[in-house]
């Protein structure tokens, strides 16, 4: 039944009571909202609650309407299938209802109506609402400046939905927009720069003006537009054009737009000052306008690299910004963003690919120039731009600011490394580079030196010289020295892969900064910091005669009594475990103290990525050494507080789960000592009704894995886990390969009394795998089925019938279209098949004369006139070159059992089925060099030999080497079953077939029978 304008008031008081901080209130109103979402006239009752003049001031409710309304359109707006959805005249009349309503006074409300009409227009823009864009341009032209502000917002809103569509259409629609706004916007944009900063010089020549300040909220408004204005202009720019870097043609509006938003920048800067003390509202924007700006620059010369590499354009800009950074006003420098906008640009040309030689290949256009070629041109006029703007002197210059003023840490640094060492190591050693302006000078470093390694690596090692020089080991205060030779020990480790040519690590080490690790004063952690970064860095220079070194000064910085020192001595100790030159030798018996002082730093830390950073380290330890069983207590007691501690912080759980399964691997045989701890655990992981389900079930069904692979023998606990397998499945099949893997554990190490308590969850798994997995997954699986009959080919292929009749659909329906996976599913379907008729033959024939099966075949298409059995032969005698050495023997037995059926057409295939006979015995089986493992092998991380208790990987061998059609002769098996088949068709039928072999396959088969 729809809403009427009747149901208002029922609806209004839904949405106030959906706000109420009393449950039994709020949760019968969500409900009934709920269940009210996809009825006709809800939106147009929202729409009449939104846009209600009586109602203007309660905001939350208005704003709670326009949720649902967003909800709903994203939910209804497009018909679906299971809803009707909103009705196309619904549809007219809230399009009409939204544009009816331009000047909203609350911004709130304004801006989630900008939401509301960008989410449909991305629907039905241009084929339902083709006016739109020329409404809404109609509209400015008249509007005041609040109208024309919301417009804008709205603008914005839908120009940046529908820019994120990338079918050619909607892109070639976009365009066509741009090219009907750009105009109108841009020059609205550039008054609007002029009446903004006349407003602004106003301002500062009428301070205390009380005829100038009623006029401030009116100016504030026109800022706000101009922003908007700015980020749409910047939306036509980047979305309305292709990206020059592919099309290589010009993109104008980029050399008329650039120029002048760097003027802007320019005009607006001063402001910076003369606002900071009273205008709070006009310093805000002019912050907001100027980093804005900046933005832009650095989007359009990403989107359009070759129009912004005009020298007219690229000179200018380059240049302010490599002067705001080398030399800015006093004021400027308290202006973070703003420098790191002005270094994220010069950071953006120098790693642009677009002004560096071309290494693409020639495409031809039909003028003859290759666009390789016009790319290398392109390139080498930005390159001269780039060489005049950036003379070795500027380079040197720049670089040397870089380190000796923003790499240096500040009071405001100290004061906060001095509260909170934890998250001031966070800080700088995880936040984003583009959000904090030394992080930013840092990466501004690496790529600058990266393009001038040569020129610079000199540079730095003098500073770095320099900095030691004037900052003697002994320090005990902080002095710029000190400072400064944090600073350049900073430099010389981002850049070590360059540097280690003009600097010996050795003598480095043994000269500074093990030295630096003698002066244990409370400033000395500065240093120390850093040194621990040093070693972490520098990890593939240090040779083996200073690794022991190097791992004691790092275990030592382990135990540091800065928190900040201690994360960055974990973390450098981590990349060194992790080397692939990690000498375990010179390590080893700084194990114990490794491991204490990782556990009391889980202690000791308070904040989330700490925790992680440590359980790292100690999964990488685990993963990396042998020496963990003298451990495993501590290390268990520790796991166990972990996890209790850890309730609801799924990404730490998740380290842990990797510690533990890096754990089990370093245990072996000993895991199960740990099982007290491990089993619970694992078992929440792999509990699928968990809360923390959707985060931790990959890596517990990879913990599960390894605990099967490394069990000398099953536990009841284990054993009482495989039903949870099947319940995972039956969900996804998101960890197919690694069900598998479990699900062959399970076989090998749970033997018969594994099937004996869970037969039926095998069938029901294998049921659920087979005819509902793609070839990739088929092919994953069909060694676990193999095994399972292998090791019990009596039981087993009752138990799984189901399973085995798709088996033969899949062998007997079409063909494989030379596809190899589908090939190669057909072979190993056959071969499971052909082992089944060679260890258990009776239940094969009664399998390919069950009724179910024909009623299979005839649903699927397949079209089978004659015995099942032989249309077997066929696939047999086909997808024999397609199959393992060991399988060919099976299909070799299975169709040496085929000639004992009482059968005429036995005779037709006699020759084909002899020469296939006789090519796998002269040629030969391999049995025990076919690894078929159904998937990673758990074991290969970590070999404990042969020798100590089986694994799940020699346990399989045995299983391999014991099969038993090992054990049985093919030829015995021909030469047996062909006197069988001569006794059952009469001498003459059988001489005359095999009177119709080739003489040279005859002689072939006499030699592999040994036949006189």
């Amino acid at each position: 039944m729809a809403f009427s304008a009747s149901d208002l008031p029922a609806i209004y008081s839904l949405l106030a009571n959906s706000m109420s901080q009393d449950e039994t209130i709020r949760k019968p109103a969500e409900a009934a909202l709920s269940q009210s979402e996809s009825r006709p006239g809800f939106c147009s009752c929202l729409m009449e609650v939104i846009t209600a003049k009586d109602l203007a001031s309660q905001v939350d409710v208005r704003l709670m309407a326009s949720v649902y309304f967003k909800n709903s359109i994203n939910r209804y707006w497009r018909n679906r299938r299971d809803s009707s959805g909103i009705s196309s005249e619904e549809k007219v009349h809230l399009r009409q209802k939204l544009l009816s309503h331009l000047r909203e006074e609350k911004y709130q409300i304004a801006q989630m109506l900008a939401v509301l009409i960008s989410k449909i227009a991305r629907f039905d823009y241009p084929r339902e609402w083709a006016e739109l864009f020329s409404f809404l341009a109609q509209q400015l032209q008249s509007a005041d400046v609040l109208t024309s502000h919301r417009i804008f917002m709205i603008l914005f809103r839908t120009l940046k939905e529908l820019s994120t569509k990338r079918l050619t259409a909607d892109q070639r629609n976009f365009a066509e927009i741009s090219s009907h706004l750009f105009e109108y916007c841009w020059h609205l944009w550039q008054s609007d720069v002029q009446t903004i900063l006349h407003g602004f010089s106003t301002i500062t020549q009428s301070y205390n003006s009380n005829a100038v300040e009623q006029h401030h909220d009116d100016l504030h408004l026109t800022c706000e537009r101009w922003l908007l204005c700015l980020k749409i202009i910047c939306q036509l720019v980047i979305s309305g054009f292709q990206s020059d870097a592919k099309c290589v043609q010009e993109v104008r509006p980029v050399k008329e737009v650039s120029p002048v938003l760097l003027n802007a920048v320019q005009s607006f800067l001063p402001y910076y000052t003369s606002f900071q003390n009273g205008h709070p509202k006009f310093w805000d924007f002019i912050k907001r306008a100027c980093t804005k700006l900046m933005k832009v620059l650095v989007a359009i010369q990403q989107r359009h690299p070759y129009s912004f590499g005009d020298k007219c354009v690229l000179q200018p800009v380059l240049n302010f910004c490599l002067n705001k950074i080398t030399d800015p006003e006093p004021d400027i420098l308290s202006f973070e963003q703003f420098l790191i906008k002005c270094m994220v640009m010069v950071k953006s040309v120098l790693e642009c690919k677009e002004y560096k030689p071309s290494l693409t290949g020639r495409v031809m256009e039909e003028n003859g120039v290759t666009l390789e070629q016009m790319k290398k041109n392109l390139s080498n006029a930005v390159a001269g731009v780039l060489t005049s703007l950036l003379p070795n002197e500027r380079i040197i210059l720049l670089c040397n600011v870089l380190i000796r003023r923003y790499f240096v840490l500040t009071a405001s640094d100290l004061e906060e490394w001095y509260e909170n060492p934890e998250a001031f190591h966070h800080e700088q050693d995880m936040v984003q580079w583009t959000e904090k302006l030394r992080p930013c000078a840092e990466a501004l470093y690496i790529v600058l030196f990266e393009n001038h390694s040569q020129l610079l690596a000199p540079i730095v090692v003098s500073v770095l010289q320099e900095a030691m020089n004037g900052c003697p080991t002994s320090v005990t205060e902080i002095t710029p020295g000190l400072l400064l030779k944090e600073a350049a020990y900073g430099a010389a480790a981002y850049v070590y892969y360059e540097l280690s040519n003009y600097l010996s690590f050795k003598d480095w080490f043994n000269g500074a900064l093990s030295l630096e690790l003698s002066n244990d004063h409370p400033i000395m952690r500065i240093i120390h910091r850093k040194v621990a970064l040093i070693l972490g860095q520098w990890v593939s220079e240090i040779k083996n005669d200073t690794k022991r070194a190097v791992y004691c000064a790092l275990i030592r910085l382990l135990q540091d009594k800065d928190l900040s020192v201690r994360l960055a001595a974990c973390r450098s100790l981590c990349l060194h475990v992790e080397d692939a030159n990690f000498s375990e030798q010179d390590f080893s018996d700084l194990l114990p103290v490794c491991w204490g002082s990782c556990f009391n730093l889980v202690k000791e830390v308070q904040e989330f990525d700490s925790k992680v950073q440590v359980l790292n380290l100690i999964s990488v330890l685990l993963g990396h050494v042998n020496e963990v069983i003298p451990y495993a207590n501590n290390l268990m007691q520790f796991f166990q507080m972990v996890w209790e501690e850890s309730s609801g912080e799924s990404l730490l759980q998740i380290q842990l789960l990797i510690a533990l399964r890096n754990f089990v691997v370093a245990l072996g045989y000993q895991s199960p000592s740990c099982y007290s701890m491990l089993l619970p655990i694992l078992q929440k992981g792999i509990d699928i009704n968990s809360p923390d389900e959707i985060n931790l079930l990959e890596d517990s069904m990879l913990l599960w894995e390894a605990t099967l692979s490394h069990a000398p023998a099953m536990v009841p606990q284990l054993l009482a886990y495989f039903p949870c397998l099947v319940e995972i499945l039956e969900r996804n099949f998101d960890q197919l390969q690694v069900a598998v893997n479990i699900t062959e554990a399970y076989i090998i190490l749970g033997g018969r009394e594994f099937l004996s308590m869970h037969a039926s969850s095998v069938a029901k798994l294998l049921d659920l795998i087979v005819g509902n997995v793609n070839d990739r997954g088929l092919l994953a699986t069909f060694p676990v089925i193999d095994i399972l009959i292998q090791c019990f080919p009596m039981d087993v292929p009752p138990l799984i019938s189901s399973t085995l009749q798709k088996l033969l659909v899949i062998c007997l329906s079409g063909g494989d279209d030379g596809d190899p996976s589908k090939t190669a599913v057909k072979a190993s379907s056959a071969a499971i098949l052909a082992r089944i008729l060679v260890m258990n033959t009776n239940y094969l024939a009664q399998l390919t004369a069950e009724p179910s099966l024909s009623s299979l075949l005839q649903q699927t298409g397949a079209n089978i006139e004659e015995n099942i059995l032989l249309c077997l032969v066929d696939v047999w005698l086909d997808k024999v070159d397609n199959v393992s050495s060991p399988q060919k023997k099976i299909f070799g037995l299975a169709l040496s059992i085929i000639l004992t059926l009482r059968l005429p057409q036995v005779l037709d295939k006699l020759d084909q089925i002899l020469s296939v006979c006789t090519s796998v015995i002269l040629g030969g089986t391999d049995d025990l060099t076919e690894e078929e493992s159904s998937g990673d092998n758990m074991s290969s991380s970590r070999s404990h030999g042969e020798g100590s208790l089986p694994s799940k990987e020699l346990r399989r061998r045995q299983i391999k080497f014991s099969d038993p059609i090992n054990q049985l002769s093919l030829e015995n098996s021909v030469r047996d079953n062909l006197q069988t088949c001569a006794a059952l068709h009469g001498d003459p039928s059988f001489n005359s077939a095999i009177g119709r072999m080739h003489p040279s396959a005859f002689a072939q088969l006499k030699q592999a029978l040994k036949m006189p």
